[in-house]
């Protein structure tokens, strides 16, 4: 990856066109779980979405293997893809970018604040 493809996000999008070529071939029921688990994953990412792209490559190599040994969707994710997500993401407790965000307003008040003297 050079510098100007990790200061554009290039590669990142490139990244996820293939992806989406991936996740296309897979079954219906996949691609249903797979459009749930983009959108249940995405706040737990960084604002690039770069350090969700091994998990997320992670869980469609997944759906790829499952789908090619014949299992249906229910059976490799059960009827908890919340909880699936929550796995993939760290865990429960796992910190979204709201959580960043509000630890840095929060900060940032206090520092504000003290510098006012209140």
């Amino acid at each position: 990856m050079s510098f100007w493809e990790t200061l554009t996000g290039s590669d990142l999008t490139r990244e996820w066109k293939a992806f989406e070529a991936r996740a296309e071939a897979l079954p219906d029921d996949y691609r249903v779980a797979w459009e749930q688990i983009k959108t249940r994953s995405l706040p737990y990412g960084d604002l690039t979405g770069r350090k969700l792209t091994p998990i997320l490559d992670g869980a469609l190599g997944l759906f790829e293997e499952a789908a090619a040994d014949g299992l249906s969707v229910d059976e490799v994710l059960g009827d908890d893809i919340e909880g699936f997500c929550v796995a993939l993401t760290g865990g429960a407790g796992a910190r979204s970018y709201r959580d960043r965000w509000r630890e840095q307003l929060n900060r940032n008040v206090a520092k504000k604040l003290g510098r006012l003297g209140g």
